[in-house]
């Protein structure tokens, strides 16, 4: 089987965090995924943390229709389970959920107390079984990752995921730039400013309010349009509405002008210098 990488499969994707957490908005999550993936979005982001593993259930039963070769699933492992004790079986239990025999991405969560290396060397053993087609992180920052490819197989890492947005800008003063030299895609989560501090202002900024009547669109799509301006990065909105899905498709058929692009750098700019990573 082939591996395709990432960026192969376009720069926009679905998010899943709080999806099937609630049996009486299942139907309609559902619907909302699967319009997505007739919409052409191929990535689909989950993650063991995500209820206890519900958000697999559901992502599983929403890509069951359709052909396993056309989509490309990322899911997560835990700290805790990021180890050689525990991580397979961790990602056996999301295959089952997901109904699949392999992932596309396996996410190194976030960083804990196990050693890189163990991490890592499992990983690699995870691919040689053919479970995990390519593995990342996520909420690394720029000397974790720095720590990370100083490993060995440390630089087969394919992504970092971490929170960005337009009024969170702060990877593109020096993580961003040094995964671009190195051709390591960011994963944008929450690119709709739906967490994080710096969110505050942004759907109300009269920039951002001027670009969306000029476009006909939604400050929302203003701010998916942002991200996925960015060179080297996916984004990955949340929602559990099919009409949201609706508005975040027809993202892949709008583009900002240099003028609206520059209005919104000179609204948000990025950090004069490093600020600690955003997280939610």
């Amino acid at each position: 089987m082939a591996t395709q990488t990432l960026l192969q499969h376009g720069k926009l994707g679905m998010g899943t965090w709080k999806l099937g957490d609630s049996s009486a908005t299942r139907t309609e999550e559902i619907a909302a995924l699967r319009y997505g993936i007739e919409r052409g979005i191929a990535i689909i982001d989950t993650a063991e943390m995500y209820g206890s593993g519900r958000s697999e259930n559901l992502v599983g039963e929403a890509v069951a229709p359709y052909p396993r070769e056309h989509l490309y699933i990322i899911s997560k492992v835990l700290p805790q389970n990021a180890n050689r004790r525990y991580l397979e079986q961790s990602l056996d239990a999301s295959l089952k959920a997901l109904q699949t025999d392999y992932l596309d991405m396996y996410l190194y969560h976030w960083r804990g107390g196990t050693p890189l290396a163990e991490t890592i060397d499992t990983f690699e053993k995870m691919a040689e079984k053919g479970k995990i087609k390519a593995w990342g992180v996520s909420n690394f920052d720029l000397e974790d990752m720095q720590e990370l490819l100083a490993e060995a197989n440390g630089s087969h890492c394919r992504a970092n995921q971490v929170l960005y947005h337009l009024g969170s800008r702060g990877i593109e003063v020096a993580l961003k730039p040094w995964q671009d030299q190195r051709h390591i895609p960011t994963i944008a989560y929450c690119p709709l400013a739906q967490a994080g501090a710096l969110q505050r202002g942004l759907t109300n900024h009269p920039a951002v309010q001027q670009i969306a009547a000029e476009l006909n669109i939604s400050v929302y799509q203003v701010l998916l349009c942002f991200t996925l301006s960015q060179s080297n990065m996916v984004s990955i909105p949340r929602t559990g509405k099919p009409a949201h899905m609706k508005e975040i498709a027809d993202c892949l058929a709008i583009s900002l002008s240099a003028e609206q692009f520059g209005a919104l750098n000179q609204a948000f700019p990025v950090p004069d210098g490093r600020v600690p990573l955003d997280v939610e």
